[in-house]
């Protein structure tokens, strides 16, 4: 599947940077949030920029490989957190609730029987993935089918009017297939991309890296070390990660600003550049997980994080957490008075 992402427009730049710097401050005192008013202004294409109607999207899908003990959780988790996620009892329905964020959960391919209810997108591919230690994790067809129903999402939520969205996931064993797909996509050791996940031990986590690396080998034999993406999505993704990568794609190409959450979230990205790197334009990099290898994931993606708070929970959490520095940069940029406004004198000369 293709994804038509045009690059950012730099046109307004040089009028964004002027008012930035006009604005009653010295110039660059507000730090990152003037980077961060002067991106959501040029993935708008206006010096008057606003957030409309915010969505986090979280993705629900199960992996073949926890049968191979990569996770001290069973996969029925996976399920059983679908229904605290339409209860609303989990930690990314109190900041949603908390920060006026749409919520919308989509079942991706949990092995479970979840309810017809409104409150759940039904968007199943199949009932988990394949263990890609033995085999490709799904079909070209269910990976295209993954790739257009996140796009679908993102279609939608742009229709009823959000223009920024985050996309959240639960998926036991999810942490396995973003390990892998980091290694190929940032040529990397699985060493430096295997962490704990849900809570492995020092034994669990030196076995996770053992099975991952059969699973390596697997892939390279079977599509050398520098994969096509899309081919790599195929053989080692979750249908979680793949719809998260065509809700990003599409959503950038709507031209709504994406929030970025953490380890599993940023390797949909690692994926979905790979496949169009003008996505990168739109992306705000949320938080830095706790979980090993998402540091050097974000330097790969150029991506600097405006929350690192020890957290590894995924849910979108960290995206709905770093929603309000975003309305804060776009607050000041539209509501903050200039030097001439407040009739404030600017900096002397040669000062």
């Amino acid at each position: 599947m293709e994804f038509d992402v045009p690059a950012v427009s730099h046109d307004l730049e040089a009028a964004l940077r002027d008012k930035i710097d006009h604005k009653t401050k010295p110039t660059g005192a507000l730090g990152r949030l003037e980077a961060l008013a002067l991106q959501v202004g040029l993935i708008q294409g206006t010096l008057e920029p606003a957030l409309r109607k915010p969505a986090i999207v979280v993705y629900a899908g199960d992996h073949g490989v926890t049968e191979d003990n990569v996770s001290p959780y069973p996969s029925e988790v996976t399920a059983q957190m679908v229904l605290n996620f339409l209860a609303g009892g989990a930690a990314i329905n109190v900041f949603a609730r908390q920060h006026g964020i749409e919520l919308r959960v989509v079942d991706a391919g949990v092995v479970g029987d979840l309810p017809n209810t409104a409150g759940l997108l039904d968007r199943k591919i199949a009932k988990g993935t394949r263990n890609f230690v033995r085999e490709a994790a799904m079909s070209t067809a269910q990976c295209d089918t993954a790739l257009a129903a996140g796009a679908a999402i993102a279609d939608e939520l742009h229709a009823d009017g959000t223009n920024v969205i985050g996309c959240g996931e639960m998926g036991i064993g999810n942490t396995s297939s973003a390990a892998l797909l980091m290694s190929f996509l940032c040529d990397l050791p699985i060493e430096e991309c295997v962490g704990a996940g849900a809570g492995l031990d020092g034994p669990g986590v030196a076995r996770k890296i053992e099975v991952l690396r059969l699973a390596q080998a697997r892939i390279q034999a079977t599509l050398g070390t520098q994969p096509d993406p899309q081919r790599l999505l195929v053989e080692c993704g979750g249908f979680e990660i793949v719809m998260i990568a065509g809700t990003m794609l599409r959503a950038a190409a709507l031209g709504m600003v994406v929030l970025v959450d953490g380890f599993i979230a940023s390797a949909a990205l690692l994926a979905a550049r790979a496949i169009n790197p003008n996505v990168l334009g739109y992306c705000v990099f949320s938080h830095c997980s706790d979980e090993q290898g998402h540091r050097k994931m974000l330097a790969a993606l150029g991506g600097q994080a405006l929350l690192a708070l020890d957290m590894r929970l995924g849910e979108g959490s960290g995206a709905a957490l770093a929603y309000p520095i975003v309305v804060s940069a776009v607050a000041f940029l539209n509501e903050m008075a200039s030097f001439e406004s407040a009739a404030v004198s600017g900096k002397k000369e040669g000062g």
